[in-house]
């Protein structure tokens, strides 16, 4: 070190000049990074459903962004593109999620185009590789499986079939 100059433990240790504790920030302590600017898994997917759902994007789109059932349930609705409305390209309005585990988001979207407002929700879950994919699909409280019609369809009194 040259003469004159002197470096303060707290400058060593890269702590805040008055903080007298040796903890440092530490894996996973604090708020996760995020670029500012950055879209949230939940707010993506929800932008992608929504162009492949209005009939802006075609289904196959989505085929490596889907696990399970959740391709089939696109192609039953996205034929009827049940959030396309004359005249105006339909827009997300706000989207809300939930972490019911790790690895896990539930989301729920609303869809706005013209005066028409529709609901969707969705499930995303995170690979092994730490991408995001969709799991399943609902709009407007339809299973895709039940907008067959009958498909499925249980009587309320099986005594009736006799």
């Amino acid at each position: 070190m040259r003469s004159g100059t002197s470096v303060t433990s707290a400058a060593r240790t890269r702590r805040p000049p008055g903080r007298g504790d040796r903890r440092g920030p530490g894996p996973g302590s604090g708020r996760p990074l995020r670029r500012p600017g950055a879209t949230q898994p939940h707010e993506l997917f929800a932008e992608r459903l929504r162009a492949v759902l209005s009939g802006r994007r075609p289904v196959h789109w989505m085929l490596g962004q889907t696990v399970g059932v959740a391709y089939e349930q696109l192609v039953r609705l996205a034929p009827g593109t049940p959030l396309r409305a004359r005249g105006t390209d339909p827009v997300v309005r706000a989207c809300r999620y939930f972490r019911p585990g790790p690895g896990v988001v539930e989301a729920a979207a609303s869809i706005a185009a013209g005066d028409q407002v529709r609901a969707m929700a969705f499930r995303l879950e995170q690979g092994a590789d730490l991408r995001w994919r969709c799991a399943a699909v609902e709009i407007g409280g339809d299973r895709a499986g039940a907008a067959g019609g009958a498909e499925g369809a249980v009587d309320a009194d099986p005594a009736a079939e006799s």
